[in-house]
C-alpha cells in the first residue's frame, strides 16, 4: 500500500467511526426523549444542520427497541471526536435528568 492509498483509508476509517459516534450520540437522545438536531444546535449554532446526524437519526430505533446507551460511554466518545461543546450540552441534560 503506497503512502497516498493509507491516507485514503486512514481517512475512511475516521470517517466510519465518526458515523458511529453520531449514531451514539442520536440514539442516546432518543432513549431519553431529546431531540439530537437540538441538542447539536445548542453546542453548535452556528453550524445549522448536519447532514450526518440526519443520516443518524434515521438509522436509529424507538427506545423501547435500543439498548441502553450509558452516560458515560457517550461523553467517552464524544471526547475521542474532539466535540466538548456538544459534550457540554449532554453532560447539561445528564443533569437535568437526574433530577
Amino acid at each position: 500500500m503506497n503512502p497516498k492509498q493509507l491516507e485514503e483509508k486512514i481517512i475512511e476509517n475516521f470517517r466510519g467511526e465518526e458515523k458511529m459516534m453520531i449514531l451514539v450520540f442520536a440514539q442516546w437522545c432518543v432513549n431519553h426523549d431529546l431531540d439530537p438536531e437540538e441538542l447539536y444546535l445548542k453546542a453548535y449554532p452556528n453550524q445549522g444542520s448536519n447532514p450526518a446526524l440526519r443520516e443518524a437519526i434515521e438509522l436509529t430505533v424507538p427506545k423501547e427497541e435500543a439498548g441502553e446507551v450509558d452516560d458515560q460511554t457517550l461523553l467517552g466518545v464524544l471526547a475521542l471526536f474532539g466535540n466538548d461543546d456538544l459534550a457540554f450540552v449532554v453532560t447539561e441534560e445528564i443533569n437535568k435528568l437526574r433530577k
